[in-house]
């Protein structure tokens, strides 16, 4: 080891310890209060200069002694002003032993004001002591005995409150009570805490002690960071130490601001479609049955309307639909097909059931509202919407996402332009590598598809469906031109942009992950 760059490396601080420990015989250990006490530095400057110091292997820990502290928690604190539930517990059973009342579990939960884990803790202690007894109908009742363990708790909640103790300077019995009332994992409502007082001692190594030699040798000697004109005016420049500087270190790095990657991902596809010619559509979060699903010639028996999939709102339940006409046009497609040519489902469509309020389970439903609004033919329209349903959370699954919805209205308008676009998507906007369609079913697309991709790490993955709309959807809401529509998952397409492995982390407060997740550009 060079010690020459070793001391040219040190800081002030370090030179402190160094001497603090040098000046002793050879193999005293100091502990942190003596050094701190020789060094004349403060708790924070002496933690750094031994952190340092241990890392370039200049001292070494020479012994380390754990302390068990006990100290009282804020429910300790209440215990000794009041009581502690064992305490009143036998207090209770003692008045009512002595009035000849009958006193139950409930009845101690009541009077007592405290939760039944606490009584039922506080019995059972009582009962091991035989200081209580369970008689005939469940009633309560003292014997006579003292309890060791209300007494034993409550002279350790006295000692305690007036300042922390070693656990070792108690009796086996009171460290017994304290163990038992000491928080614990899964149970902080106790009145104990224990903690580990962790005490060490340090000593010089033998290159610790060689730097404090040449230290010595060279005398004390000022150290400066900066030339100043007064250094050069008066020349005492020379007489000074400059400290040297590592310019191979890493500067610190600044956390600037800086965009969620996940909305930078939202904004660059919302840009892109807007470029694309696509106009945008809004719609509400809370949505009726009817836009969400009858709309979408999806029938009122639907498994997808169990609330396993959709939240239903409590309050209120249900909205009044502004065109009653529509209500009618598509209940009785429902029915019987209306005027579309198609049979229907077949069966009596409920008008009540349509006005349901819930929360937008597909944002197919801003599609069907924006379809019935006398859309532009032909036109281009998409959503960025805020979805929400039953789910369990997993790697690829969420309660609450966002879809990425999207229609095309033309006469020329065919499968073979959805499937371009279906295409152009997976890779300009989820940056997929690999992308395969599926044949699907859905309600209200006839013929219908699904998007899949490949995650790196994840595999295959289903980006969302799509398909051409059905008469029965097009024809109620006064459109009679071909239809393609898609609502694609864009948690999972940023999940693949962004080379991230669990959707949960496109919502995270995490600021390192933030930091050091890649943006789209």
């Amino acid at each position: 080891m060079d010690i020459t760059n070793i001391i040219d490396s040190l800081h002030p601080l370090e030179i402190k310890v160094l001497m603090s420990l040098g000046t002793r015989p050879p193999g005293t250990a100091l502990e942190r209060e003596q050094l701190a006490e020789a060094a004349e530095l403060e708790p924070s400057q002496l933690s750094m200069a031994i952190e340092w110091l241990l890392a370039k292997t200049l001292i070494t820990v020479h012994k380390e002694t754990v302390t068990p502290i006990v100290s009282l928690t804020k429910t300790g604190e209440e215990y000794f002003q009041a009581a502690a539930p064992i305490e009143r517990v036998l207090a209770l059973a003692r008045d009512a032993t002595s009035t000849g009342k009958r006193l139950t579990i409930p009845d101690l939960q009541s009077q007592g004001g405290l939760d039944p884990s606490d009584v039922s803790k506080a019995v059972g202690r009582l009962k091991k002591e035989g200081v209580l007894l369970i008689i005939q109908g469940g009633c309560i009742e003292t014997t006579g005995r003292p309890s060791s363990t209300a007494d034993t708790l409550r002279a350790l909640l006295g000692q305690l409150h007036e300042s922390p103790k070693e656990l070792n300077g108690f009796t086996e019995t009171d460290r017994q009570v304290v163990e038992d009332y000491a928080v614990k994992r899964g149970n902080a409502k106790e009145p104990f805490r224990v903690d580990e007082r962790v005490t060490r001692s340090f000593v010089l190594s033998p290159s610790g002690t060689r730097a404090v030699e040449q230290l010595m040798t060279q005398g004390s000697v000022e150290e400066v960071s900066q030339l100043s004109p007064e250094l050069l005016k008066d020349g005492s420049w020379r007489q000074k130490r400059f400290r040297k500087y590592t310019i191979s270190l890493r500067a610190p790095r600044v956390g600037t601001g800086k965009k969620h990657p996940y909305r930078e991902f939202l904004d660059t596809v919302k840009a892109k479609l807007v470029s694309m010619g696509f106009l945008e559509m809004r719609g509400a979060l809370v949505e009726t049955e009817f836009w969400n699903m009858d709309a979408l010639f999806m029938p009122q028996f639907h498994p997808a309307r169990d609330i396993h999939d959709v939240y239903f709102v409590k309050h209120p339940t249900h909205a009044s639909m502004a065109d009653e006409s529509i209500l009618s046009k598509v209940g009785q497609v429902h029915e019987n097909g209306g005027k579309t040519g198609s049979s229907g489902w077949g069966y009596a469509f409920d008008l009540q059931r349509a006005k349901r309020l819930v929360l937008r389970s597909q944002g197919t439903a801003v599609s069907a509202r924006t379809l019935a609004a006398s859309p532009n033919i032909p036109g281009k329209y998409f959503s960025i919407a805020r979805c929400f349903r039953y789910d369990q959370v997993d790697a690829t699954h969420a309660t609450d996402f966002f879809q990425v919805e999207g229609i095309v209205l033309g006469e020329d308008i065919n499968f073979r332009t959805l499937l371009g676009l279906l295409n152009l998507f997976a890779h300009e906007v989820a940056q997929a590598k690999e992308v395969k369609f599926l044949p699907a079913y859905f309600p209200f697309t006839e013929p219908s598809v699904e998007l899949h991709v490949r995650h790196p790490r994840l595999g295959w993955m289903e980006l969302g469906g799509a398909g051409l709309f059905r008469p029965e959807v097009t024809m109620p809401l006064g459109v009679t031109v071909p239809v393609i529509a898609w609502g694609l998952g864009l948690d999972r397409m940023a999940m693949v942009a962004l080379g991230i492995h669990d959707i949960r982390e496109l919502f995270t407060d995490n600021l390192e992950l933030i930091r050091t997740t890649r943006g789209l550009f």
